[in-house]
């Protein structure tokens, strides 16, 4: 395993951290896909420039990426990955956590990617608001990657024991 995507059902199950660790692990770069497609002021970077910006992640040896961006880079990391990691923990594990990180990051005003904070009205209210967002795409995600992700070789973790013990099973 020296390519890995890490993915997840919805936001606050452990992705980066995840992705994180198996980075460090594997002693592969970590890629963020997220500080890759937010621009300053929330600007979507254009797919043209996602994907060149990638393509030396991609062409390497190993690497760890956080996120998949369908919508922008159809199946391309998933193509690449050697491992896809799904990350598809129950709403009462990871939904608590994305409230307090939510919470801590507003109240700290801390910047998560370039020069861009989470706002009140960015997690609750609107379409794309965070917690709205996350509650329906682990419902989309979790009838819809079964079969997507069927031709990739994925592991699928469910339980947070599941997912301690797949990380520390990993070695570089």
């Amino acid at each position: 395993m020296r390519k890995v995507a890490v993915i997840s059902s919805a936001s606050g199950n452990g992705k980066t951290t995840v992705g994180r660790m198996l980075a460090s692990r594997l002693e592969v770069p970590f890629v963020e896909l997220d500080a890759l497609v937010h621009g300053s002021n929330w600007n979507e970077t254009p797919n043209d420039d996602l994907r060149l910006a990638l393509e030396p992640t991609l062409s390497g040896d190993g690497w760890v990426i956080d996120g998949n961006y369908s919508s922008k880079l159809g199946d391309v990391v998933l193509r690449e990955a050697d491992t896809v990691v799904w990350l598809d923990l129950p709403v009462h594990v990871w939904l608590p956590r994305l409230l307090l990180r939510t919470l801590r990051r507003i109240a700290l005003r801390e910047e998560l990617w370039n020069g861009n904070r989470e706002s009140l009205k960015g997690a609750l209210w609107g379409r794309d608001a965070l917690i709205p967002f996350a509650l329906r795409m682990h419902r989309v995600r979790r009838t819809t990657y079964p079969e997507r992700l069927a031709p990739f070789p994925t592991v699928r973790l469910r339980t947070q024991p599941e997912v301690d013990a797949f990380v520390s099973g990993v070695a570089p």
